[in-house]
């Protein structure tokens, strides 16, 4: 449904749903922006984790006195697919190759996790080598066909397949990439006569240079299929049973959303939606609050992430890696950066203060929930220093246990040789001194890759944990100022509500770029564009007007010689003016903003000649690249009550930059638009904790979300707030 429509429908309440290992969070959205975003946690239930979802639906319904015809549509996040692939959890699947490429999956990249650990181990393949099965079949570099099976031999590698103990299998010829069709074509024969096993072409799964790589993505894909079927089989049941007749879409790793039919064909996009969800909601709000350059800060119980936007749209990446293994899909590009709010706090045998890597993480989870913990955590720490409110935690629902954690910490102090009154209390700072440290080291090292300067951006946290770390973080790293969301806990459900349609679309090419080389390429996103707006068609999305749908060309291009490529982008309104000249100019300015110089030819004197030549440097493109979007929400977030002027709930001690200071308590509900105030400073709300340090303010701003910023800073002091 376009925006013009749901402008005019009264029913058109989203759903946004994200699932998680111990809280299943849950989003109302109006998009008109008449009514606040309601916001919902549900206990998981990881026995059944749609039954959580079952459940939160029924008690958003009731609670908000909505009919089930309220709900215009559900788009849902889900980390099940990334569980099982780290858990090892997924489908039994066989594998079919060109002959004499068995070992694919053993050899890799022939690369060790970590080339100077002498005790390093390489990732076990998600396909034992006996359900590998090899056929005559495979293209040349032009995919020109060099070997293909006759019937007899489709019927005995069929035979060998329906042998093994697989639930599906997947095909892989060599330069399949370049053939895709026939590729599903040979792998739609070896199924028919493969009994019930379904056989995947890798190439139709993802065509692009690399063998291994698109295997990986086929694999990973078949993998998680039928656990992904019978989730949402289950979740169309229970959403059946609430009445609700709404279409279900599926948020994706690259910031968007597909229907449930793609969604459950290509469950291998949705692996990453979560963490990209949180990003997505975070450009949103960046856009309302008018911040363009921003880094997200995603903080919970294990590790936190950050990812950079730039020019209010997400920094995409087209190769990851989950669980050691390769996943070349585009994505939002998160990197993990740290600890978590679970992250254990020890002593090494030298004596050395550590935080995490290990994590208590939900079971039993830091001493402080009483669960029987029994190693002190960050969040252990928190309530030690006085950030956190033993009495009112998570709005009330739990008490901490300050006893156990103040006995555990200051056991940690004693094997680091400290005593005194506060011992603990200075363990427990020292401790957050080094989680930050790491954290700003690593994020500081991520924006210098990219030439970025951390005065220059905006941190944004959520999670649970992100808003309580975020002034130490940003003043640790650079980052002048803060924005902490309205209901950080539950963002990356805001952000799934949100999410618009997106599908990426590629096709390698490997050429060296000249004239000839630039009209194919014009050519081929020509016919990427017919598929893009008849996949858009699929997914039941009828464009209002031009602006609903936005195209992305972008080519994968190097220097000859390069092991690695650049993504560079294009727009998509000037593709018919983009001749060799222009192609090869965008890369060296591309290359230049990533290393520094461009290499735009040298001068060939000749064999004997009486005058030299100039001769360009090759440009080789490897992959042609376009992505979709289709608008579904024009969301605009309503205003929040003016503010009169905030006075504290109350004070309590609180541990910063080694001492005890006497800090303002406020409640985040009541705070008002223009509220100010300064640090020392604490924010209490049912889903985080905010800290405001000593030398930060913080304001409110009309749409409720909190501006932190360094006493220095006195621009932010003269702001308006934006309505």
């Amino acid at each position: 449904m376009a925006p013009s429509d749901m402008a005019q429908n009264d029913n058109n309440f989203r759903v946004g749903i994200d699932v998680g290992g111990t809280f299943t969070d849950f989003v109302l959205f109006d998009p008109s922006g008449r009514q606040a975003p309601i916001f919902h946690k549900e206990p998981s239930t990881p026995a059944d984790p749609a039954q959580a979802v079952g459940n939160g639906l029924a008690r958003l319904i009731a609670e908000q006195a909505l009919p089930p015809s309220a709900i215009a549509a559900i788009q849902h996040g889900t980390t099940i697919g990334l569980n099982a692939i780290i858990q090892r959890r997924g489908a039994r699947v066989g594998l079919i190759v060109s002959e004499g490429f068995r070992d694919i999956l053993e050899i890799g990249r022939a690369r060790m996790p970590s080339s100077f650990d002498f005790h390093a181990t390489r990732e076990t393949p998600l396909i034992p080598r006996e359900n590998v099965l090899e056929i005559g079949a495979r293209f040349d570099r032009d995919g020109a066909i060099t070997r293909w099976p006759d019937a007899a031999e489709i019927e005995r590698v069929a035979a060998d397949l329906a042998a093994l103990d697989v639930d599906a299998a997947v095909l892989m010829l060599i330069n399949g990439y370049l053939q895709p069709e026939q590729e599903t074509e040979l792998a739609a024969a070896l199924a028919r006569h493969g009994s019930t096993i379904s056989v995947l072409s890798a190439a139709q799964t993802w065509p692009e240079i690399r063998e291994y790589e698109r295997t990986m993505a086929a694999v990973l894909n078949a993998y998680i299929q039928p656990l992904m079927d019978r989730y949402f089989a289950r979740l169309t049941e229970l959403i059946g049973e609430l009445g609700i007749d709404a279409p279900l879409l599926v948020t994706t790793s690259n910031g968007g959303s597909m229907s449930l039919a793609t969604a459950l064909a290509r469950p291998i996009d949705t692996v990453l939606s979560g963490p990209a969800s949180g990003v997505v909601a975070a450009i949103r709000l960046g856009n309302e609050a008018d911040v363009s350059r921003l880094v997200t800060f995603d903080m919970g119980g294990t590790s936190s992430d950050i990812a950079v936007s730039q020019a209010r749209a997400p920094e995409m990446v087209t190769r990851t890696e989950i669980g050691g293994m390769p996943l070349v899909v585009p994505v939002v590009g998160v990197s993990a950066i740290g600890a978590g709010g679970g992250s254990k706090v020890w002593v090494d045998e030298l004596g050395v203060l550590k935080v995490g890597p290990e994590s208590a993480g939900a079971d039993p989870g830091p001493i402080a929930y009483g669960r029987g913990g029994t190693e002190p955590t960050v969040t252990d720490c928190y309530l030690t220093l006085g950030v956190l409110d033993a009495e009112v935690f998570a709005g009330g629902t739990m008490t901490l246990d300050t006893r156990d954690v103040s006995q555990a910490l200051e056991a940690v102090a004693a094997r680091l040789a400290m005593s005194g009154e506060d011992a603990g209390v200075r363990a427990a700072a020292g401790a957050l001194e080094i989680a930050t440290a790491q954290m700003a080291a690593e994020l500081r090292k991520g924006l210098a890759q990219r030439g970025l300067d951390p005065a220059d951006f905006t941190l944004v946290p959520f999670g649970g944990a992100g808003p309580t770390h975020a002034n130490w973080l940003a003043a640790e790293a650079g980052l002048p100022r803060v924005m902490v969301p309205l209901q950080p806990g539950t963002f990356c459900a805001l952000g799934a509500a949100t999410a618009d349609l997106r599908r990426d679309f590629v096709r390698s090419l490997r050429v060296t770029l000249d004239d000839e080389a630039a009209g194919e390429i014009t050519n081929r996103w020509a016919t990427m564009i017919d598929e893009a707006r008849d996949w858009l068609a699929d997914q039941g999305f009828e464009s209002a007007d031009g602006d609903d749908v936005q195209l992305l060309p972008a080519l994968d291009m190097r220097y000859a010689g390069q092991a690695y490529e650049l993504n560079v982008a294009f727009a998509a309104d000037r593709l018919a003016e983009l001749d060799a000249a222009t192609l090869r100019e965008a890369f060296h300015r591309e290359h230049e903003l990533h290393y520094g110089f461009r290499d735009e030819g040298f001068r060939d004197e000749g064999f004997g000649n009486d005058e030299g030549r100039d001769q360009p440097t090759p440009i080789e493109v490897s992959t042609i690249r376009l992505a979709v979007v289709g608008r579904l929400v024009d969301a605009t977030s309503p205003s929040r009550f003016a503010g009169e002027g905030v006075t504290p709930r109350t004070h309590r001690r609180l541990f910063l930059h080694g001492e005890w200071h006497e800090a303002a308590i406020y409640a985040r509900a009541e705070l008002g638009a223009n509220d100010r105030f300064a640090g020392p400073a604490i924010v209490e709300q049912d889903d985080t904790t905010v800290v405001i340090l000593p030398g930060w303010h913080a304001r409110v701003d009309a749409l409720g979300n909190l501006h932190l910023a360094a006493d220095a800073d006195e621009s932010f002091a003269d702001e308006e707030p934006r309505a």
